[in-house]
């Protein structure tokens, strides 16, 4: 009861005192348009609020009369003085304009050109910016964060830290571009994304954004699934900094700082982070050490000159969890979901054959020229090298068997390997630890000339140049008590009594050249906007082997193997009123396929039939802006035609043979949904929620597919029934409902539910394939059902933030649960038959919990 009346009285206490209501529209001075998200706050006092997406703004204040100071990144800070003449009265600021600040080198950034802005852009896009991001996501995986994104699936795959999956509208990371400051980050190889690399990025990201489809991204050839675009802080951070710390669950913890010069007098300013993140791991056997990094030094050198550098890396290691295992095996171990059997002891200690190590630092140097009051260029040029790899067992795998673990379903006895391998004596080591590396080298420039023809007409060109030498070898990293480890592999060394370091098994290198360009013509007024693009590029790949060939041999190294992408895309955006706006896009691009559907069989084999993936795309929008509410509603359409497919058999020599498969093609349809909404009369409560329902199938079954060998002659006739399969791996439908209320003045309180369902197992392709006989006709008993469909799942995560005066500092405690129902659910899943006993699995992890505290000065 006591507590009650002090709320009481603290609630009496603020009406009391509350002199009135400020409102107002901050507007663009350049474009006459609204700045949504602009910060409104009352000099030296603790309130503030940002402003809708139609740039208006509504605060409630206790003081008669003050100063407000309004910002937004990119624009000159404001200030404006206010006065109330009665107790409650409500004022009316009117508009508000901001300047461009031309010191904050914003275009100096080459995402400017790759952003969609929103009633202008004609694509699908969701923005998450720095403040969700720092209070949102605790001891998530970065990725985790656009789960409450439409067409957006994001889980932690095999539980590492750092091994997220992302996928969009079905599409797997291969086939989603991600861009940080515009730079991309795909594999050249495998066009991968390694999120482990990028670890400790959300401490300094400005904001975070998913376009759907097509996207806005200005680089040759898009992506297929969509394109995620990192922003990180640059010269736009005011003087000062902060120093951090949190933890959680299974001993997680981090730190780390951040501090800023602000932009000088003389044009100059620099920002530094740092920051260290450790623990035992969720899953068993996944403990983790990383570090992150980040500078920014730039400067402007007038009107017409600005540079910028920007250097960041995540150096980590950490254990994984490698095998997806069936339910039953889940169910069987004492550890249930967190069972993981790729780890053990070793002398009393942990030790594990799967873990991760790797470091891939980045650094970009970023032109912003000038030309004239018409024409700029924006540069950025690009290197970043990569060393490390993941730990393996190689040689005999005694890992599995009994006598090799502590007891059934426990983890491994790594001293029974090593007393085994000290008794084989002159005879080496049978089973040793392994690291496969795959350290690179990557060199890019990305370019853009843009000049306005007209006020509402503008011409663009890019320059896209990429330069890639991926390192691939094996090397001892510890044989377990024997004395070497014996490998032929190397045909230049074929008696090799290998040490710890050697090269094993393989050595190659793949050399990826990209060369692209594009051109886009964008006409905008206040009504209409609408965009045509056409791209082209290159793609060269060569590859050099170390081990397979004497180096001797002309065929050691390839040629380059060439495969030329092109695209075409447009799109329009048409305001109706101040509310509504409606925008299409459409487009067609081939793209290249990956370098191991080049060179097949992990060799210099030339694959001659190699097809570019074919893709045709096309979207419908509409959008809703007012005080209160705002959403959007699209539905898109994407075909993919002739993703690659190779089949590997062996031939009537018994050599082993691989041939292409054309015909294999999915359609990925659905309708998405998404809103804000704060209520006018509850101006402390904002609610956010989407809808996403997507319909991915495999078009067509492949029949008849006739395999020669090198003579000419047929092999076998293959059948692949795949017709009405559903695409596996992501969900096809998901919801999510989030709200934030500012319970009492600083301190805010929010919940977030999503749903997931429609998600079947992956499966791959060739597992459908059934052979015939030249002869023989189709044999319908090979078609296997669909694919195992997991179980629905939701999830609650609730979280709070409290700023508050610690010491002269402006402290902020955060804190977050994750899953907080403590919900058993399957979030991946591998198929075998169509059956749950005959799936693998990895469960999602169960409540999770992380509390930092934040120090700003």
């Amino acid at each position: 009861m006591r507590k009650l009346l002090l709320l009481a009285l603290f609630l009496t206490s603020a009406t009391i005192f509350a002199q009135g209501t400020l409102t107002g529209t901050v507007i663009d001075s350049s474009m006459d348009g609204p700045l949504p998200g602009a910060n409104v706050m009352v000099k030296g006092a603790n309130t503030g609020t940002t402003t809708n997406f139609d740039g208006e703004f509504s605060l409630k204040v206790n003081q008669a009369s003050g100063t407000l100071e309004i910002s937004f990144v990119g624009y000159e800070p404001y200030t404006l003085d206010y006065s109330i003449p009665e107790i409650g009265q409500t004022v009316d600021l009117g508009r508000i304009s901001l300047n461009p600040d031309a010191a904050a080198l914003d275009e100096i950034i080459i995402t400017s050109y790759s952003l969609a802005i929103d009633r202008k852009t004609p694509v699908a896009v969701s923005t998450i910016k720095a403040e969700e991001i720092e209070t949102r996501l605790g001891n998530q995986e970065f990725p985790e964060l656009l789960n409450s994104t439409p067409g957006v699936y994001a889980t932690k795959s095999g539980g590492g830290y750092g091994d997220a999956e992302l996928r969009l509208r079905g599409f797997n990371s291969e086939n989603i571009a991600v861009m940080i400051n515009g730079v991309p980050v795909n594999d050249m190889e495998n066009g991968r994304v390694y999120w482990s690399n990028w670890a400790g990025l959300a401490d300094v990201t400005r904001s975070m954004q998913v376009q759907r489809g097509l996207g806005a991204a200005r680089v040759a050839v898009p992506s297929i699934g969509g394109t995620v675009n990192i922003l990180t802080k640059t010269t736009d951070m005011a003087k000062g900094g902060n120093i951090f710390a949190g933890t959680g669950n299974d001993g997680y913890q981090k730190y780390g700082f951040t501090l800023s010069t602000g932009l000088l007098d003389n044009g100059f300013a620099a920002t530094i982070s740092a920051s260290k993140t450790s623990g035992d791991g969720y899953i068993d056997g996944t403990p983790f050490e990383g570090y992150s990094y980040f500078v920014n030094l730039s400067k402007d050198f007038g009107d017409d000159h600005k540079i910028s550098f920007t250097a960041f890396g995540a150096p980590q290691e950490h254990g994984q969890r490698w095998n997806r295992l069936p339910i039953k095996t889940y169910r069987e171990s004492d550890r249930g979901e967190k069972y993981n059997t790729n780890w053990g002891y070793k002398n009393g200690e942990f030790y594990t054959f799967s873990e991760n190590f790797y470091h891939k630092p980045q650094i970009s140097l970023n032109h912003y020229w000038r030309i004239s009051d018409r024409t700029d260029v924006s540069t950025a040029a690009y290197f970043s090298t990569g060393t490390g790899g993941g730990m393996r067992v190689l040689g005999e795998d005694k890992t599995q068997g009994p006598d090799y673990r502590f007891g059934a379903m426990q983890p491994i006895n790594f001293d029974a390997i090593v007393a085994e391998n000290i008794e084989s004596g002159a005879l080496g080591s049978e089973t040793i630890r392994g690291a496969s590396r795959n350290d690179h080298t990557w060199y890019g420039i990305l370019s853009t000339l843009s000049t306005d023809i007209t006020d509402e007409l503008e011409l663009m060109a890019g320059l896209d140049l990429r330069s890639y030498e991926g390192r691939h070898f094996q090397e001892v990293d510890d044989l377990l008590g024997g004395s070497y480890f014996y490998d032929d592999s190397d045909l230049n060394n074929p008696v090799n009594a290998a040490q710890v370091g050697s090269k094993i098994n393989y050595n190659n290198d793949g050399l990826v050249n990209w060369i692209g360009g594009f051109a886009q013509a964008e006409y905008s007024n206040n009504e209409l906007s609408a965009f045509a693009n056409l791209a082209v590029s290159n793609t060269a790949y060569k590859r050099i082997d170390y081990f397979r060939y004497l180096d001797s041999d002309p065929n050691q190294e390839t040629d380059w193997a060439n495969f030329l992408g092109y695209s075409a895309k447009g799109g329009a955006n048409y305001n109706i009123n101040d509310h509504h706006n409606v925008f299409a896009n459409a487009g067609y691009f081939e793209k290249a396929p990956f370098m191991n559907a080049v060179f097949l069989q992990n060799d210099n084999i030339l694959n001659e039939n190699a097809e570019n993936q074919k893709i045709t795309s096309a979207e419908l929008g509409y959008g809703f802006r007012s005080q209160a509410l705002s959403g959007s509603i699209n539905a898109y359409w994407t075909n993919w035609k002739d993703r690659t497919l190779t089949r590997s058999f062996e031939g009537q020599g018994g050599e082993l043979r691989t041939a292409n498969i054309l015909g294999i093609d999915a359609l990925h349809q659905g309708i998405e949904l998404d809103f804000r909404y704060r209520p006018i009369a509850i101006e402390a409560l904002e609610v956010r929620g989407m809808v996403s329902v997507g319909d991915w199938v495999w078009q067509d079954d492949v029949t008849g597919v006739e395999i020669f060998n090198e003579e000419g002659q047929l092999e076998e006739i293959v059948d692949i029934f795949i017709k009405d399969l559903k695409v596996g791996n992501s969900a096809q439908t998901s919801m999510a409902l989030g709200a934030d209320y500012e319970v009492l003045e600083d301190l805010r309180l929010r919940a977030n539910w999503t749903y997931f369902s429609d998600l079947y197992a992956d499966f791959d392709p060739n597992d459908r394939l059934v052979t015939r006989n030249p002869d023989g006709g189709i044999d319908e008993s090979g078609r296997m059902g669909q694919a195992w469909e997991v179980p629905a799942y939701s999830l609650v995560d609730f979280g709070l933030t409290y700023g508050f005066d610690f010491g002269g500092f402006d402290a902020v405690l955060n804190g977050n649960i994750n899953n907080l129902l403590d919900t058993t659910y399957i979030a991946d899943a591998r198929d075998s038959n169509g059956t749950a006993r005959g799936a693998d699995v990895w469960y999602g992890f169960g409540r999770t919990f992380s509390f930092g505290l934040k120090l700003n000065f």
